[in-house]
C-alpha cells in the first residue's frame, strides 16, 4: 500500500532541501518515542523538525493501518456510506485522505489536532483532499459525525485520559467509531480496555472481533495485524534503509450504532501453507481461538482458506 499519489506529491514538496541527515537524526528520535510509549507532557509533533520527520516516516505507514482497518469496514458494512468524518489527533490529516479513498462521500471533516507544526502540513495538504475541512485544537466545538476516528493517539495519554475521551468520542458518533492504535500488547490492551468500555455503552462491534466475548488470547500473545508500505524515496532515507517496503504492525476496533451479522471467524496470524494445505490461526464466532488446518479434502474452504489473508474474515 502506498499513500494517494496527490498526498504522495505534496509531502514530497514537502521534503524538498531538507538535510538527509538531519531528517534520519529526527525520524529515529521520533519513532523511539513511538516505540517506547514516552509520556512527557510533551506531545510526539512538538516543533517543526519532528513533523517533517513524521511526514517521511510516519505518515505512509500511519495511512496503511487506517487505510487497512477502514477495509474491514467496507467488507462488513458495505452500506455504510459516511458524509462527515471527525478525526481526534488528526496530524497532518492522515485519516481524512484514508477515509476519503475508502468513502468518497465525505463531504465535510473536523480535524482536531493540537500540534502547529503538523496541522500547518495538514492544512495545507488538505486543500486537495476533496472535502469541506475544519481544523481545531479541542473538542470544545465538535459536533456529531457519521465516522468518528482516532488513530496513534490514546498511547500519549493516561489510562484515566483515555478512557474520557473514547467515552466522549462516542458520543459524537453518529454511525461508526474507528480506533487504530500500535500493534504491539501494550496497544492491544488499550483497545481492549476501549472494547470493554464501549460494549456496556451500548456500541454494537464491527471488527476485528466475530464476537462479543472476551478476548481468548493469553500474553505473551496478543492480537494485531500487518500491512506493507511501499517506501519513497524521502522514507527510505529518513529510515536509513533501502528495502522498498516496511510493515506496519496495528491493532483495530470498529464499533457502530447498529449490529451488523459477525463473520464466523478472523485470521489473526500470517498463513502456514504447505504443499496440500494450509493452516490458519482464527479468531472465532464462538469465543475461542486455534488454530485450524485445511486440505483439498475440504474442497471450496480449502480454496478460500489459500486465498486468505493476515487480517481477513472467513
Amino acid at each position: 500500500m502506498q499513500l494517494p499519489s496527490t498526498l504522495r506529491q505534496a509531502v514530497d514538496a514537502a521534503l524538498e532541501g531538507v538535510v538527509p541527515a538531519e531528517l534520519a537524526t529526527a525520524s529515529d528520535a521520533l519513532s523511539r518515542r513511538y516505540r517506547s510509549e514516552i509520556r512527557d507532557g510533551r506531545a510526539h509533533l512538538s516543533d517543526d523538525r519532528t513533523a517533517l520527520a513524521y511526514l517521511a516516516a510516519r505518515l505512509p505507514a500511519t495511512y496503511a493501518a487506517i487505510r487497512a482497518a477502514m477495509a474491514a469496514i467496507e467488507t462488513l458494512r458495505p452500506d455504510f456510506a459516511p458524509r462527515s468524518l471527525l478525526d481526534f489527533g488528526a496530524g497532518p490529516g492522515t485519516a481524512l485522505w484514508a477515509a476519503r479513498d475508502a468513502w468518497p462521500a465525505i463531504a465535510e471533516a473536523m480535524l482536531v489536532e493540537q500540534s502547529v507544526s503538523i496541522r500547518t502540513w495538514g492544512e495545507r495538504f488538505a486543500e486537495q483532499a476533496g472535502a469541506a475541512v475544519v481544523w481545531a485544537g479541542d473538542l470544545a466545538a465538535a459536533k456529531e459525525a457519521d465516522l468518528v476516528t482516532v488513530a496513534y493517539v490514546l498511547d500519549e495519554l493516561e489510562p484515566p485520559d483515555r478512557g474520557r475521551l473514547v467515552s466522549q468520542l462516542w458520543k459524537l458518533t453518529g454511525e461508526m467509531l474507528l480506533i487504530v492504535e500500535p500493534g504491539t500488547p501494550t496497544g492491544w490492551r488499550r483497545v481492549l480496555e476501549a472494547r470493554a468500555a464501549l460494549i456496556d455503552a451500548g456500541a454494537h462491534l464491527i471488527a476485528p472481533c466475530p464476537h462479543v466475548a472476551a478476548c481468548p488470547l493469553i500474553a505473551p500473545d496478543w492480537c494485531h495485524f500487518s500491512r506493507r508500505v511501499a517506501r519513497a524515496r524521502s522514507h527510505r532515507l529518513a529510515k536509513g534503509g533501502e528495502v522498498p517496503w516496511e510493515d506496519e504492525k496495528f491493532i483495530y476496533l470498529a464499533v457502530s450504532r447498529h449490529p451488523v451479522a459477525l463473520p464466523e471467524a478472523r485470521v489473526i496470524a500470517p498463513l502456514r501453507p504447505g504443499s496440500g494445505k494450509v493452516e490458519l490461526k482464527l479468531c472465532r464466532c464462538d469465543g475461542t481461538a486455534a488454530l485450524r488446518l485445511f486440505t483439498r479434502r475440504d474442497g471450496e474452504a480449502f480454496k478460500a482458506a489459500r486465498r486468505a489473508d493476515w487480517g481477513d474474515a472467513l
